[in-house]
């Protein structure tokens, strides 16, 4: 059987130095989180890029329920700031806890110009893939 998308590569080496050697750019669509119910059905957009002032909640790990602004899109690292989720060094000084993407939902969006075209861009990307699933 013949690949369907020939420029596509499953090799799990080539993925690895993909994701790993990524541009920004690249990075910051990879570091998208999914959108809550409510603004799901507002925008008709499933996920989004995190920046930075964007209120998520956490949804996995011992931090999970917790709620805040984004401080920081740490894309060197993959990782995203939350405010006031925190931790304790030995020396007293508070250090912020890095968290994935994935594992956030975001609540609340910083909509200038430019993130509102995206979310436009993204809602008539979804209806017309809508439209051509009911013709089939």
């Amino acid at each position: 059987m013949t690949k369907i998308n020939t420029s596509l590569n499953s090799s799990r080496r080539k993925a690895r130095k993909a994701h790993f050697g990524a541009p920004s750019s690249v990075r910051r669509t990879i570091m998208s989180a999914p959108l809550s119910k409510e603004l799901r059905e507002k925008h008709n957009v499933r996920a989004i890029p995190l920046r930075k002032d964007d209120e998520v909640i956490i949804t996995r790990g011992s931090n999970k329920g917790r709620e805040g602004k984004i401080t920081s899109v740490y894309r060197l690292k993959y990782i995203v700031h939350v405010e006031r989720v925190t931790r304790e060094k030995s020396n007293g000084q508070s250090v912020p806890i890095g968290i994935a993407p994935s594992k956030v939902t975001i609540t609340k969006l910083k909509l200038d110009k430019d993130r509102e075209n995206i979310l436009e861009r993204i809602s008539q990307g979804r209806e017309l893939n809508a439209k051509k699933h009911k013709r089939e």
